[in-house]
């Protein structure tokens, strides 16, 4: 499952989805929480039910499902696990214990509606509450259907009655560059791709294409997009460049040809076992190779 990029739409907007469908993001997530008001859930389920329909895509089909507390999250893992649901995107986790509740419950359910088991993957929004934040130790013990991870300062915010989560200048306070980096540890930890938050200026794409480079820099694999014309940009920024991918190849090559050193030499710089392992994350990401280490 490839992660750059992933579109949140409305689940009760056919229309919405007909275009997102057109942008070539990696992943659609529909969305049944905080973009559906209260007297549409239902609605929404239907519409979810009736375009997984278990065609093949080129994206992966997602869904943001209500959380715990709201009443609404069996109804629907009910309504959405079936052909054609690729993943969940958990809002609002408090920690491991939820990832693992809400993954025996699709353990279930796949059995029911014919799907192969382990095939549905799970996304969290890892920082939304208070307990999630002293809770990432647990993501260590990793989840087999967990697959990425990202985070969110807005509700966290209000749950901490902050009066705003950004400086003035729009970065990010304190409290919220913690959040952040807590939420890239722990997607390390858990083997998971670790996902930057959203960009809310969607019509500013110098400012996202710039956020996105520093979310790359500091590990970050792809980010999550609330407008289509988002989505290019996350795309290009997110995907290595030519001389990324040749350079990698050179670092691959050359510790495939003496497989006993921890150390090569490559145009006059040394490179040794982490270096190997960027590189050949740099090569998955694109569809070469694998990830050791």
């Amino acid at each position: 499952m490839r992660l750059r990029s992933l579109l949140f739409v409305p689940a009760d907007s056919e229309r919405k989805f007909a275009r997102a469908a057109t942008v070539s993001a990696d992943a659609l997530i529909l969305d049944l929480e905080d973009s559906v008001a209260p007297g549409r859930k239902a609605f929404a389920r239907d519409v979810v039910r009736q375009l997984l329909n278990g065609e093949t895509r080129d994206w992966s089909f997602l869904v943001r499902i209500n959380p715990f507390g709201t009443g609404l999250t069996l109804e629907d893992l009910a309504a959405v696990v079936r052909p054609g649901l690729d993943g969940i995107l958990i809002p609002k986790v408090d920690g491991i214990e939820d990832v693992d509740l809400i993954s025996h419950y699709v353990d279930a359910l796949e059995v029911a509606a014919g799907i192969a088991p382990g095939h549905v993957k799970l996304v969290v929004v890892a920082t939304e509450t208070p307990a999630a934040m002293i809770g990432f130790s647990g993501y260590a013990r990793k989840n087999r259907r967990l697959v990425a991870m990202t985070w969110g300062a807005e509700d966290l915010s209000a749950a901490l009655g902050a009066i705003t989560p950004r400086e003035a200048d729009g970065s990010w306070t304190f409290p919220y560059q913690v959040a952040r980096a807590q939420c890239l540890f722990a997607a390390g930890a858990a083997s998971a791709a670790a996902l930057e938050t959203l960009y809310v200026d969607f019509k500013d794409q110098e400012g996202l294409a710039e956020s996105c480079k520093l979310a790359r820099r500091d590990g970050f694999v792809g980010r999550i997009a609330i407008h289509p014309d988002q989505v290019a940009t996350i795309n290009a920024c997110f995907t290595p460049s030519d001389d990324d991918i040749a350079h990698a190849r050179r670092v691959v090559a050359a510790f495939d040809a003496q497989p006993d050193v921890g150390t090569v030499g490559i145009d006059g710089k040394m490179y040794d076992i982490p270096h190997l392992v960027a590189a050949r994350r740099t090569l998955a990401s694109v569809g070469e190779g694998a990830t050791h280490g």
